[in-house]
């Protein structure tokens, strides 16, 4: 029996261990490159069951970062409801750096980084937007229309009642 057991607890082991891995190596920050074509794709998609937020940011931008926490944890208290998206504008060859900021704000959750020219890129997004981080838009639940958008810091009672009108939308 104490060689049977052994060998089970030789097992279970490996099998811990396989568990382990596939625990870190799913744990690293998914982040895609994305062009506005794509974008629009998934708010069409989300728009079945969830209210869409993009925030759209940059790690050298100081506002973004400031209020950045905020949106990750409305992300989280609304995640039946809403589908948050962070879309950083930093440079690709910045990828290393954006992954490592939003593992530090704990975002676990799709995250992308653009992938087209700027000018296309901000057109693509919303003809209002100057081009000018942060910017938030947010999509009905329903509707899948725009309800709200902004650019620059903004408080946590604006981000909150854009969230309420987009998931009642």
């Amino acid at each position: 029996r104490l060689h049977c057991l052994n060998i089970n607890i030789n097992k279970i082991q490996r099998l811990l261990l396989f568990c382990l891995l596939v625990l870190i190596s799913c744990s690293k920050i998914e982040l895609q490159n994305i062009t506005s074509e794509d974008i629009q794709k998934i708010v069409r998609s989300e728009n079945i069951h969830h209210a869409v937020m993009l925030n759209f940011w940059a790690t050298w931008c100081k506002p973004c970062v400031s209020e950045f926490p905020m949106i990750v944890d409305m992300g989280r208290e609304y995640e039946n409801n809403l589908s948050v998206y962070f879309i950083s504008v930093d440079w690709l060859d910045e990828k290393n750096k954006v992954r490592s900021f939003l593992k530090n704000q704990g975002v676990d959750w799709q995250s992308f980084i653009k992938n087209e020219n700027d000018q296309k890129f901000i057109n693509g997004i919303s003809q209002e937007w100057t081009g000018a981080v942060p910017f938030t838009i947010l999509y009905g639940k329903s509707s899948g229309k725009v309800v709200d958008f902004w650019e620059g810091e903004q408080p946590e009672t604006r981000f909150r009642s854009a969230i309420i009108k987009a998931i009642n939308s």
